[in-house]
């Protein structure tokens, strides 16, 4: 299922067109974008434009944000804002569902759920204390609220979230958060993932697509770039243009050092 369609930039007038984010060039010049399928990738280099760009579509698209403030109170996003109301989206119909994840976002998440439940087991050992000599139906009134709260987390998340490996935390993330007929924007969650958990998150999209999701997703994973039937734009160029996967640089430098490592590294060592 596609819900965002397309994507493009109104003219930029004034002075605001030397300004970050427009001074990046694949912004500046960025043409239609069309999201023909229901998973897009965005790659390129460190800097390019596309966590940038990505950051503006989630603003425009007004998704939530998964473990930072509101892109509408985030300062570091503030660029970006601006960027989102640059953009002209055409939707084939939207969607309330969905959100918006940066990898590095999301160990702070961790650590919040972590702390959330530590302060509701410890409210709970306090309404046993402060109820000890009120009758039982009070004293389960009184601690109803926190108990269904912390049934619901661990239900989504399991007992820790912040106990598990980076990588385990992330997929039990997306397995909680992902649902049917949603629009997610993606930021190199291929960052704490092993190669087969990288695997893992394809099945995962695969399986979302199925049930009408579309992903857009900023990425340098050759792993995750190999979903079948995906489009997938380069920002290494200018203007941004789609790139078939064998053509992709992340793709062709990963294949050859794999096939003959030692002649990348005596390359790189001068031998």
């Amino acid at each position: 299922m596609l819900y965002l369609r397309s994507i493009a930039l109104k003219p930029i007038h004034g002075s605001e067109a030397t300004h970050f984010p427009f001074s990046v060039p694949v912004i500046r010049s960025l043409e239609t974008l069309e999201l023909g399928e229901s998973v897009t990738f965005l790659v390129g280099e460190n800097g390019s434009g596309k966590s940038t760009l990505l950051e503006g579509i989630a603003i425009a698209a007004k998704l939530p944000a998964v473990g930072s403030d509101s892109t509408d109170r985030d300062a570091t996003l503030a660029p970006q804002r601006a960027l989102a109301r640059q953009l002209k989206m055409v939707w084939s119909r939207r969607t309330s569902r969905g959100f918006f994840l940066r990898a590095e976002d999301f160990f702070g998440f961790a650590k919040s759920l972590s702390k959330m439940r530590a302060e509701m087991l410890e409210r709970l050992a306090e309404l046993d204390s402060e109820y000890e000599n009120r009758s039982a139906r009070a004293k389960q009134l009184a601690s109803l609220p926190f108990r269904t709260s912390l049934a619901e987390m661990e239900r989504r998340y399991g007992v820790n979230l912040d106990e598990n490996s980076h990588g385990q935390s992330f997929l039990k993330l997306f397995q909680s958060r992902f649902v049917p007929g949603g629009l997610y924007l993606l930021d190199e969650p291929e960052a704490p993932l092993s190669p087969q958990s990288q695997l893992a998150l394809i099945v995962m999209i695969s399986d979302m697509v199925q049930q009408d999701a579309q992903f857009i997703i900023a990425t340098h994973s050759p792993i995750l770039l190999g979903f079948p039937g995906a489009t997938i734009y380069s920002f290494d160029q200018v203007p941004v243009a789609k790139v078939a996967f064998d053509e992709l640089d992340h793709v062709v430098i990963t294949r050859d050092f794999l096939n003959d490592p030692q002649r990348y590294l005596r390359y790189l060592s001068g031998d």
